[in-house]
């Protein structure tokens, strides 16, 4: 197969099932080395990273996206497939494939390797989580089991960094032509027939015989003829003929394959492992039976998320307030080398007092994502699933939805992408519709501002803290939000049977720091980038909308009014007056339509040329104090935070998120349904709240 783009270093991807360890192999190979895009065309997160090896030699890893299989069942798994090929532009053909095994659990995890094993790419078997294996007390014949698949073999413990000098080692050795050759076999006729095939592909499609062998197969036991477009003429007639002998002699297709494949796997582990079972529970059977209990699992789950919440408001301020100093500073250094005037304004008031407030909740991003780091990479992620079914049964989903709800709090975008791995169309449609309803780690910074602002420090029972339980509740709202909505499209738009829930669990394994960090890391750098590009573009636009065409006028208060953000946001504010809005926040939910952060970079615009320049007073400050020429009071209250959260909590305000809807559905139909559906919901529970709230507050 011709390879699409040609690499000047060793090209070594590294393969293997979803929870086996291989992203944190990855992170313990490359270290900070890394970086992370997209496929082109596709959601599909692309990681590349590189190894600096003894002998001087640089290798390109490649992360491909957790496999179960090369004969594709999803996106990932097919960009995984297509990578192996060579058939992807811009990404090479590997020249060395690390195949990660869990130790645990070798016998499902070699049906992947058995298939890169068929197609003659040089592969390395990394047998992760020994550690594990032996507390399990799982003996492994490595060296008969390397001989049995001609395969070398490394023990690997990747979160402790054990046997990663030896991988290393191994690669520089192993980058040559594959001594392995395919041993598993179909019945004789089955075989015969797809030899047949496998030269009609290698003749058309002018493929070698190992990947011909490989699509032979695909084409054989799948229902469909043709694999988008893959087929010729001469394939199809042959697949046809095949298929109807195959028929006639009473053999399933569908199933023979992988039964004569699964034969061959028993073999190799009956002759290579060795399993010392007795009636002891293995030391995560024994946390499951408190973590995932009926009532005590549930109990522990919330008092997980209200610690992680708690401390994500708590343990942030005092580096955000560190960062907000840093940027006032600069703003002012800026004040004293340039002259006063219009570029002056520009830098301070629309560079540094938009990018600079959204800049200081980098500490919150952080520890959010190291939180949920530490959920997946410990193994809890899918005993929260597991816990969280039957109450996603009660809105006809199961525990598998949950994840990317879960997963959402840090962003709605992978949430969305994670739904693949739900079988049922309709439950992964509805999964997706209500996944934005999650409060992900851009609402962070809009929570942040108005809580600090307008919620009191007041402690309950010495511990909980009325700003951390302000924000636990905005989360609970969006899984209360997410789950009612869920219910409704269950019982009318997406009806279907209530699906089975079937969920591996990984064994409990302790996070690497490491590996934790660097993934917190690469997140926060995505979240300054975007405020280095488009919050950093938006707040120039919106300096100048907000000081022109009257830029002479001393009044600045009455200069913001007449601008052209000032005329926009009078115009929309009797739209937004019911829901106790003014037409500052007006224009901070227009702009925040782009990324809901932006609404925050907005306030910091408005008030800083309204005051024209920076002041030692804080955004929250300036916020509590603006009043309203219209009324006479303060444009900001109790009521008027916390109607804002829950506008933030169930409105569409992010057009990354509907163009990601917009390429997993296929079309404009779904995303522009989520749009609508949310922004009419937020609005009305807004306006319910508010309505109540004025009684009160």
């Amino acid at each position: 197969m011709e390879v699409k783009s040609i690499s000047k270093s060793k090209v070594v991807a590294i393969i293997g099932n979803p929870n086996s360890g291989k992203s944190t192999l990855f992170n313990s190979l490359t270290g900070l080395k890394q970086k992370v895009a997209n496929y082109p065309g596709v959601t599909v997160e692309k990681k590349i990273g590189n190894i600096y090896l003894e002998n001087g030699n640089e290798i390109t890893l490649i992360d491909l996206p957790g496999s179960y299989s090369l004969f594709p069942n999803s996106p990932d798994e097919e960009i995984s497939a297509k990578v192996l090929f060579g058939l992807i532009d811009g990404t090479p053909k590997p020249d060395l494939v690390l195949c990660v095994i869990d130790a645990t659990n070798i016998e499902r995890n070699l049906y992947l390797l058995s298939q890169i094993i068929d197609l003659r790419i040089p592969v390395i078997l990394v047998l992760n989580m020994i550690d594990i294996a032996k507390q399990e007390n799982i003996t492994i014949n490595k060296n008969k089991l390397s001989s049995l698949l001609d395969l070398p073999i490394i023990e690997t413990i990747a979160n402790k960094n054990f046997g990663i000098d030896t991988l290393k080692n191994e690669i520089t050795k192993s980058i040559q032509p594959s001594k392995s050759i395919r041993k598993w076999f179909a019945e004789p006729e089955v075989e015969h027939n797809t030899q047949l095939l496998a030269k009609e592909i290698s003749i058309n499609k002018n493929y070698s015989l190992d990947v011909a062998h490989h699509y032979a197969i695909q084409l054989l036991s799948t229902s469909t003829i043709n694999l988008n477009g893959f087929s010729t003429p001469e394939i199809n007639n042959l697949t046809v003929k095949i298929k109807e002998k195959m028929n006639f002699l009473d053999i399933d297709l569908s199933s023979i394959f992988i039964e004569s494949r699964y034969q061959w796997i028993k073999y190799i582990c009956n002759e290579s492992i060795i399993f010392h079972r007795d009636d002891e529970l293995t030391f995560s059977d024994k946390i499951d039976k408190i973590l995932t209990h009926k009532f005590w699992g549930f109990v522990i789950f919330l008092f997980l998320l209200s610690f992680i919440f708690q401390s994500i408001f708590t343990w942030a301020i005092a580096p955000m307030e560190l960062i907000g100093s840093g940027v006032n500073f600069l703003g002012s250094i800026v004040q004293q080398i340039i002259p006063q005037g219009q570029l002056q304004d520009l830098i301070v008031n629309g560079i540094f007092g938009g990018v600079g407030s959204v800049i200081t909740f980098v500490p919150q991003i952080f520890l959010l994502f190291i939180f949920i780091g530490i959920l997946e990479d410990s193994g809890y992620m899918s005993r929260a699933a597991f816990i969280m079914d039957k109450l996603m049964s009660k809105v006809g989903l199961h525990g598998k939805s949950f994840i990317p709800l879960l997963s959402s709090f840090a962003c709605a975008i992978p949430g969305i992408m994670s739904t693949r791995t739900i079988e049922n169309k309709k439950d992964r449609l509805v999964t997706m519709l209500v996944v934005p309803l999650m409060s992900c780690s851009a609402r962070i910074p809009v929570y942040t501002l108005l809580i600090a602002a307008f919620i009191p420090q007041y402690y309950f029972l010495g511990i909980f803290s009325l700003p951390g339980l302000v924000m636990i509740s905005m989360y609970l709202l969006g899984l209360v939000a997410a789950l009612i909505m869920a219910l409704i499209f269950k019982k009318t738009l997406l009806k279907s049977e209530k699906p089975i829930f079937i969920m591996e669990l990984p064994p409990y394994r302790i996070p690497s720091l490491k590996n934790l960090f660097i993934h917190a890391w690469e997140r926060v750098l995505l979240f300054i980038k975007r405020a280095g590009t488009i919050i950093l573009g938006v707040s120039i636009i919106l300096w100048f909308l907000a000081t022109y065409p009257n830029v002479d006028e001393k009044d600045y208060s009455k200069r913001l009014q007449t601008s052209f953000i000032g005329i926009a946001g009078q115009t929309i504010e009797p739209v937004i007056e019911p829901l106790g809005f003014n037409w500052k926040i007006g224009i901070g939910i227009l702009t925040s339509l782009l990324q809901r952060e932006v609404f925050v970079s907005t306030m910091g615009i408005i008030y800083n040329v309204e005051d024209h320049g920076i002041s030692s007073e804080t955004l929250q400050q300036k916020i509590k104090s603006d009043i309203n020429p219209k009324t006479g009071k303060k444009s900001f209250t109790t009521l008027t935070a916390i109607c804002l959260m829950i506008y933030y909590v169930l409105a569409m305000q992010c057009f990354s998120t509907i163009a990601i809807m917009r390429r997993e559905t296929n079309g404009w139909k779904w995303p522009a349904f989520q749009f609508f559906y949310m922004s009419a919901l937020a609005y009305f529970i807004t306006f319910i709240t508010y309505r109540i709230g004025i009684n009160f507050l």
